[in-house]
């Protein structure tokens, strides 16, 4: 068990317990600082507060990481498309249809099944059931994305995810055709307030969130975006496109016929008519390999549906 001790600033005053936690300490998540506070691992002078408790100058706020839990999930032998690997992180091309971490519904068949048959040595890092993970894809989403093998390779990657040192580049084809050439989204986005496993722009309780797009091809009735996250909120590409009424091509939560702009096409509807999955890619992935200091990117290829898509939209072109 690690013990780390924060004695509250003035810059920390006035705030959730929880936040002042995750700006001190960088291997802990927001959700993960939570969980220990209920816990009862993490106290201030001593006694037990809410994570809403609000931070006051002085206050000693004492931090005990318990040591992670054994895995219990088993190694499967599935397949992993990598991109690189050394001693300290793994960089993955997800394939579209696997979630990334056991959960409910999901017990089997994940991409942690598959580190840890690939990774036998991997380090129970980050958790019981997500040994490594220091950010995730939605099942449906494919593309790039590491993984921590060690808690040194951990903790500096969740730094630089929460100090939003790492760079994320997507690509994503939605309906509709967009007129400007690029723009910048910054809609605040929170849990949906009735859906509460969708998220929305119109939440009571939202965050900043930043998304910065460029069109890269147009299609009769739809467009290839790529698009740069500045922030990392879940379902943020996916929220932000329906909000400005482009939504992602084939996404069943977000892209409804009433959310958007235009109908495509009846030739481009034959094309994305079939489309299954939302056609959303992490193309690339920049970082700082946590042992070098040398900053990597790694660009995954097109996952075969959604290039295949793309190819029969500019077939119709020519």
């Amino acid at each position: 068990m690690s013990v780390h001790i924060i004695t509250a600033t003035k810059s920390d005053a006035g705030y959730r317990l929880d936040t002042v936690v995750t700006a001190h300490i960088s291997c802990l998540s927001r959700s993960r600082t939570s969980q220990l506070i209920r816990a009862g691992h993490i106290t201030v002078n001593g006694l037990i507060k809410k994570t809403r408790y609000l931070t006051k100058l002085g206050d000693v706020i004492r931090c005990e990481i318990p040591p992670p839990k054994p895995i219990t999930c088993r190694p499967e032998a599935i397949p992993l498309s990598v991109l690189y690997e050394d001693r300290d992180v793994i960089v993955l091309n997800k394939q579209p249809g696997i979630v990334v971490h056991p959960g409910a519904g999901h017990k089997t068949g994940t991409v942690v099944n598959a580190l840890l048959f690939h990774c036998p040595d991997l380090e129970g890092v980050g958790g019981e059931v997500r040994p490594g993970i220091v950010h995730r894809l939605d099942k449906d989403t494919s593309g790039s994305m590491v993984v921590a093998k060690n808690a040194f390779a951990h903790e500096s990657l969740s730094r630089q995810f929460k100090m939003r040192k790492i760079g994320k580049v997507y690509q994503a084809l939605v309906y509709g055709e967009v007129k400007i050439p690029a723009g910048v989204i910054d809609l605040p986005i929170g849990r949906h307030p009735t859906h509460r496993k969708k998220m929305s722009t119109k939440s009571s309780r939202s965050r900043p969130t930043e998304t910065r797009w460029k069109i890269k091809e147009v299609f009769p009735g739809v467009t290839l975006l790529e698009i740069d996250l500045r922030t990392g909120r879940t379902h943020q590409v996916r929220v932000h496109c329906e909000a400005i009424g482009h939504p992602v091509v084939g996404d069943a939560s977000y892209g409804g016929k009433g959310r958007r702009k235009e109908p495509p096409s009846r030739e481009t509807q034959v094309v994305v008519g079939a489309v299954c999955r939302q056609m959303l890619h992490a193309w690339q992935l920049t970082l700082t390999h946590p042992r070098t200091g040398k900053l990597m990117c790694f660009e995954s290829p097109l996952a075969k549906d959604m290039a295949s898509v793309l190819e029969a939209l500019r077939t119709l072109q020519t």
